[in-house]
């Protein structure tokens, strides 16, 4: 059985120009996707780690993540699958307050999480305002299904790289596929380019 889908079927088309091409309007449906079973991690074993080529490890706790600078985000999302979903709440620290002490060359972030998944980025997609650490959805602490404790959030780009269950990043300067990636998804996803696979 192949790990990559081209989709779920035809759906009714919205035509606006916030929708990418080849996607539909999910409307009120927030679908849960995952690649495994869904981790329930307790708060106090939780933190949030920054590692890889940088000046020096950073750690958060719980306590000390929900104490940093937080915003309130409202963006689209759309996933590989071809749905897309407009106007979501989210609340959370910016991947710009995490990395506002920390010294590095890399160019490149891998994300990493509970159950073992990863995905990677260019560092130039989790900054300048287009990534977040989010833990709440709809003014709710996110549900884990949805990725809770505490998921990535990168709207810009197909919703496999905004990584469920976030535990960190390890920065490098050359790229290193994740787990999608290994299986022939692309290696940046942008929706608005169509980039769901490899060679796309």
């Amino acid at each position: 059985m192949s790990l990559v889908s081209r989709g779920f079927g035809r759906r009714e088309q919205r035509r606006d120009e916030r929708l990418p091409p080849g996607q539909y309007d999910a409307g009120d449906v927030f679908p849960v996707l995952s690649a495994g079973p869904t981790p329930h991690t307790p708060l106090t074993e939780w933190d949030l780690t920054i590692q890889g080529e940088v000046d020096g490890p950073r750690r958060w706790t719980w306590e000390e993540f929900r104490e940093l600078p937080r915003e309130a985000v409202s963006v689209d999302i759309h996933c590989v699958t071809k749905w897309s979903k407009f106007d979501t709440h989210w609340e959370g620290v910016a991947v710009d307050t995490l990395l506002a002490d920390v010294r590095t060359e890399s160019e490149y972030a891998l994300a990493f999480c509970d159950g073992g998944y990863t995905t990677n980025h260019r560092l130039s997609d989790l900054t300048d305002g287009r990534a977040w650490v989010v833990d709440t959805y709809d003014g709710q602490p996110l549900a884990p299904e949805h990725g809770g404790p505490a998921r990535l959030l990168v709207p810009h780009l197909y919703f496999w790289k905004s990584a469920k269950w976030l535990r960190g990043f390890a920065l490098t300067r050359f790229n290193e596929p994740g787990f999608w990636e290994t299986f022939g998804y692309h290696d940046r996803g942008d929706p608005w380019l169509e980039q769901r696979y490899s060679g796309d």
